[in-house]
């Protein structure tokens, strides 16, 4: 069987390394920047953003969000990146990121005024939730708009099969995504077999994590952050976005 790994920041790290256009690092496939803008114009709406705020955008991914935070004219605007090597490419744009894990902040307390994490804890290990959301809580200034998207309600399966061969995966991936790619896994398999280091599959198409909003509204109020609204998201329709706040 093709040896497979579904550990999300790795997967960042090779997307990063790999990138053609920043957008790559937003993770939703190259024809998507529309939906990218769409989502984040619809975020800044969401939370009210404005000049007196400070911004906290866990997992930033191209940046997008903090580029229109600086049009909103914010007094701070910083984004949280999995690895050293998503960071270097997004400050290339002159955004403020630095790198860190939802469930250990980088960042004081209370020093946000608004706090974003979106299309990210999907991908986080289940058992690292709860810590996550007690760092919001921590770094949420008393009163702050928390929003918390794209966390998806019911379970879905991994579209990326598990291949018993390389012939296998190799007509997969051409039926599926094109000669284009197909050309890509086949110089990396080439150079793995050139340099003796093993070849390690990394789809980045695993959820590691989902609740219903009943669920996630308890385990975020356990936390400490308040419920002010929940939707269900626009594409893809089977994930739910959320705004909290932290109370006074």
């Amino acid at each position: 069987m093709i040896s497979r790994s579904d550990d999300y920041v790795e997967y960042c790290r090779e997307t990063a390394r790999h990138a053609r256009d920043l957008h790559d690092l937003a993770l939703r496939g190259s024809n998507k920047k529309e939906t990218t803008r769409v989502t984040h114009e619809r975020i800044v709406q969401a939370v009210q953003l404005g000049p007196q705020d400070e911004l906290l955008d866990i997992g930033c991914g191209d940046g997008t969000l903090l580029r229109m935070a600086r049009q909103c004219g914010v007094k701070s605007a910083i984004g949280l990146l999995a690895t050293e090597e998503e960071v270097a490419l997004v400050q290339k744009t002159g955004v403020d990121v630095r790198q860190g894990f939802s469930d250990q902040l980088p960042f004081p307390d209370a020093s946000a005024s608004v706090v974003v994490c979106n299309n990210v804890l999907l991908i986080v290990p289940g058992e690292k939730i709860p810590g996550t959301l007690r760092e919001i809580w921590r770094v949420a200034e008393p009163g702050a708009r928390i929003f918390i998207g794209e966390l998806p309600f019911v379970q879905t399966a991994d579209p990326t099969p598990r291949f018993e061969t390389t012939g296998e995966m190799l007509s997969y991936l051409y039926r599926r995504h094109g000669l284009r790619t197909w050309l890509g896994m086949v110089r990396k398999l080439a150079k793995a077999k050139i340099t003796g280091i093993a070849f390690v599959m990394r789809p980045g198409t695993a959820v590691s994590f989902y609740a219903t909003a009943e669920e996630f509204i308890s385990m975020a109020a356990t936390a400490g952050l308040e419920l002010v609204n929940f939707w269900q998201h626009h594409d893809p329709a089977n994930r739910n976005n959320y705004l909290f706040r932290k109370p006074l």
